[in-house]
């Protein structure tokens, strides 16, 4: 897999993996809806809108391994979320099943996860419980790749992400906290593992206090170099009565949004 694309290439992780992978793997092709800035000799920059079918697949052009990353990256009204994250997506997984591309790494999310209570450790095997419109469009995005890797054969890494961030900045992100460094360690593993169909994996730094379970890690060999613990000592960890979605379940501020359930309820 030398032949890189990212989508999302001028966000915040497409930065970070930018700065990463540069250099790497030749040419790196940089792919968002905006200009990408100071384009090098060992990179390739190219503008088009994900829901443009026609743009996408040329993007594609001549590429190996697709690292998705385009898209609305929180919660919005559904039209943006349906554009950009649903129907941009699928023609991500199209595009690059034409142009012949063998590997596709999509940005997913922890909020697939959202609303199991945070007593609870959660792997890859239990059922979706998305907390928000934007967390259903990581399950559609999930779905989407296992349908293509069993179908078409491509070969597909489902990252969810947890709270990329330089460092964590409350109390939930003791658990949830990615650093750039491991992000970018991840995606390296998941572009250059020799084989695999299907993986899903948390995109999270190696906290002591995680509650997910990422079995999938040891076949890629990703072994995350960081640990939110280092920062514990800053930041106050307020009490969970289990009336608050945003400390009840793992989804945090995202469970709590637009919530007119009854928390008790949900188990």
């Amino acid at each position: 897999m030398k032949r890189i694309l990212i989508t999302g290439a001028a966000g915040a992780i497409g930065q970070t993996l930018r700065a990463g992978l540069t250099g790497l793997y030749r040419p790196l092709r940089l792919a968002d809806i905006k200009p990408i800035q100071g384009i090098t000799a060992d990179e390739e920059g190219v503008m088009g809108d994900l829901t443009d079918f026609s743009a996408v697949g040329s993007m594609m052009q001549g590429i190996d391994c697709v690292v998705h990353l385009g898209g609305v990256p929180r919660e919005g009204p559904w039209e943006a979320i349906l554009n950009s994250n649903i129907v941009g997506t699928y023609n991500v997984f199209e595009a690059a099943r034409q142009a012949g591309v063998r590997r596709v790494i999509f940005a997913s999310s922890n909020h697939v996860i959202g609303y199991y209570r945070v007593t609870q450790t959660v792997g890859i095997e239990e059922p979706p419980r998305p907390d928000s419109r934007y967390g259903l469009s990581k399950v559609f995005g999930e779905a989407l790749g296992r349908l293509y890797a069993d179908k078409h054969g491509l070969s597909v890494a489902c990252l969810r992400i947890g709270s990329f961030r330089p460092h964590p900045e409350n109390a939930r992100q003791l658990s949830t906290w990615v650093s750039p460094r491991d992000l970018t360690q991840l995606v390296r593993r998941c572009i250059d593992a020799t084989h695999y169909r299907y993986l899903a994996l948390y995109g999270v730094s190696g906290n002591t206090r995680s509650r997910w379970g990422n079995p999938h890690a040891a076949v890629i060999g990703y072994a995350p170099q960081d640990n939110a613990e280092t920062y514990a000592a800053h930041l106050a960890v307020p009490p969970d009565n289990g009336a608050d979605p945003a400390t009840a379940f793992h989804g945090g501020e995202f469970c709590a949004l637009e919530f007119t359930g009854d928390i008790e309820s949900l188990e």
